[in-house]
């Protein structure tokens, strides 16, 4: 078991890391959604939502690789944090993901069929936003914030960790977005959840995550 993934598995789950600045982040997310739902905009509301789940997914397989190898995360969160929900996973980075799917599809162009640069604005937008999340990744990775010890996932190799680790949240948020009804986006987006929800109460009750 690598250095790093001992001392955030030291720390899992542990509550008497809690830091009282929880709260304010836990409202500022609360304030972003309740601001988004007073205008009705439902759709930027289940695409956050489509984000962050997919994000849970990610840390919930992440959590199974460590259990199953018994070396290391694919990457973790051993450092500072007021409670680290899974090894990869803190309560800081899940109340970023939380809202960042929101602030990403505000920028997108009302209309999914034009092009920028010629290219399907969408498609743009999901590069453009999975390869800005993978440069704050390794800014994190320099500091020692988040850590990597897979040769197959690293700042010299970052091209899963753009497809898989962000690529992929753009591309279902922005799916979900442009969905004809509410409905549709309310059924694939609890789906989503649900497979979360369930994945975390098996795997946690086991002892796997």
């Amino acid at each position: 078991m690598t250095e790093s993934a001992q001392q955030a598995l030291s720390i899992l789950r542990d509550a008497s890391q809690y830091q009282w600045y929880v709260i304010p982040l836990f409202a500022l997310v609360v304030y972003v959604y309740a601001n988004e739902v007073e205008k009705r905009n439902w759709a930027l509301v289940f695409a956050g939502l489509a984000f962050w789940g997919m994000d849970w997914f990610n840390e919930i397989w992440n959590g199974l690789v460590f259990h199953f190898t018994q070396y290391a995360p694919v990457w973790g969160a051993p450092g500072q944090t007021a409670y680290l929900i899974l090894i990869g996973l803190n309560i800081e980075i899940c109340f970023m993901f939380a809202i960042a799917g929101v602030a990403f599809a505000k920028m997108l162009p009302k209309d999914k069929r034009q092009k920028v640069l010629g290219i399907p604005n969408r498609l743009l937008f999901a590069i453009v936003g999975a390869a800005f999340c993978v440069f704050v990744e390794v800014l994190l990775n320099a500091i020692g914030a988040l850590t990597w010890d897979y040769s197959w996932w690293n700042a010299r190799v970052p091209w899963l960790i753009f497809l898989i680790g962000y690529f992929t949240f753009f591309i279902v948020s922005f799916w979900v977005y442009d969905m004809e009804s509410n409905r549709k986006r309310a059924i694939t987006v609890g789906t989503i959840f649900a497979v979360d929800i369930v994945a975390l109460a098996l795997f946690i009750g086991i002892g796997w995550i």
